[in-house]
């Protein structure tokens, strides 16, 4: 059982400042390299290439990195990480004015790109499985919560930062900013004190064996497996009224970009109310209750989305919308930080996050060429009806009941 320190309040909210400083920085430089890619050569190929790159490494190192953050210190890991991610950016800094070549330039940032994404599946693991080290079970829906919401604010923010600094200086400069946001975010969780992680009772002798105990853990555990069933569902299905709401605005109310600005604030204003809300309310005291009602919400949501004809109404239910998504998010977190072991928890979560790197490009793969072929509405609607089966399948289904443990 771990033991939680009596200032665990101040420990965890300068944790997830901290996180949050280093997540401003990286999604700062992650929005400069997009737009200057976009704005420099007008290429598809090129965009796509970067999507990859920013994804593809993510996706096949994060169940890796969840072995390493139930073998070895997660602070540590997760310093390193940031170290690493930190390091290829200033070194790319240095030798960015000697690439005036522009293929020569896009080749080195999508080298950097790789490593990045790299370093971030190796930390976001750790990261998930630190908070219950810091926070006490019956809190651990009301922290997550508030760590959705400031992310949600960093989220919104580093955007707005990004073009303001490359309107007024470069990309250049950006790479310096993810440096010190870097230093400054590790400096801070270096001085904190992390109470020990559960230690796995019987070593495996290599990797390949911690990866199949996560893999039949993750599986064969009727809550631990139904979740991320459920998880990899919800991701999958939330592509075309979250991922696509640009697309549809610009068909439907118009390609101006107050419009798609309107849309990206409200989304991020509601994710960030949801976390709030989470923060403060903390849920029913059956986690499974309220993910299935998040759920059920959002899944009803996205059919509104796709039947709104009037730009006022569309842009409430994308307000309610990002709500429910943290809702849901939060409530997938906890329910696997209350019920899976301690020490498989690093697996677990790298699995989450592979899963969330694999399933977000296989439905833009997937509902971006039927959106040609068909009305998008359709698609939204049609993937509305699909969440609402996941509800209705959380609330019925005895297995996750019997085992899941409430609030």
């Amino acid at each position: 059982m771990l033991q939680i320190t009596p200032n665990w309040q101040r420990r965890t909210l300068l944790f997830l400042i901290s996180q949050c400083i280093t997540l401003f920085g990286s999604t700062l430089v992650q929005m400069a390299i997009v737009w200057y890619v976009t704005l420099q050569t007008a290429s598809g190929l090129w965009l796509a290439a970067f999507s990859v790159c920013s994804y593809l490494p993510q996706f096949l190192i994060s169940f890796i990195g969840g072995v390493w953050a139930d073998r070895y210190n997660r602070k540590r890991l997760i310093i390193l990480s940031d170290c690493l991610i930190a390091a290829v950016t200033l070194l790319m800094y240095l030798i960015m004015p000697y690439l005036t070549n522009q293929p020569l330039l896009l080749g080195a940032l999508l080298v950097m790109s790789v490593i990045r994404s790299l370093g971030a599946g190796v930390q976001t693991p750790a990261v998930n499985a630190v908070l219950p080290q810091l926070v006490p079970a019956g809190q651990l829906m009301r922290y997550n919560g508030l760590n959705a919401a400031m992310q949600s604010v960093v989220n919104f923010a580093a955007p707005a930062a990004a073009g303001a600094v490359l309107s007024i200086s470069s990309l250049h400069t950006t790479l310096l900013i993810d440096v010190l946001t870097a230093a400054l975010g590790i400096g801070l969780f270096s001085c904190l004190l992390i109470p020990s992680q559960a230690k796995q009772t019987a070593e495996p002798t290599d990797l390949w064996s911690d990866l199949k105990i996560g893999l039949s853990y993750s599986f064969k555990e009727p809550l631990i497996g139904r979740l991320l069933m459920i998880y990899g569902l919800f991701v999958l299905l939330c592509v075309p009224a979250g991922f696509m709401a640009g697309l549809l605005v610009s068909r439907i109310f118009g390609s101006d970009y107050w419009y798609l600005t309107a849309v990206e604030l409200v989304g991020f204003a509601g994710m960030t109310l949801g976390g709030l809300l989470m923060s403060i309310w903390g849920g029913f005291s059956s986690r499974l209750r309220t993910l299935a009602s998040s759920l059920a919400c959002f899944g009803l949501l996205a059919i509104g989305l796709g039947m709104s004809a009037n730009f006022q109404l569309y842009l409430l239910l994308m307000l309610l919308f990002g709500i429910a998504l943290t809702c849901v998010q939060t409530a997938v977190t906890t329910l696997i930080q209350e019920n899976a072991l301690a020490n498989i928890q690093g697996r677990i979560f790298g699995l989450m996050s592979s899963m969330y790197a694999g399933f977000l490009p296989l439905g833009m793969a997937v509902f971006g060429p039927l959106a040609d072929i068909m009305p998008l509405q359709w698609l939204m609607v049609a993937s509305g009806l699909g969440l609402l089966g996941c509800a209705l399948f959380v609330r019925r289904s005895k297995q996750m009941h019997r085992t899941a443990h409430s609030g």
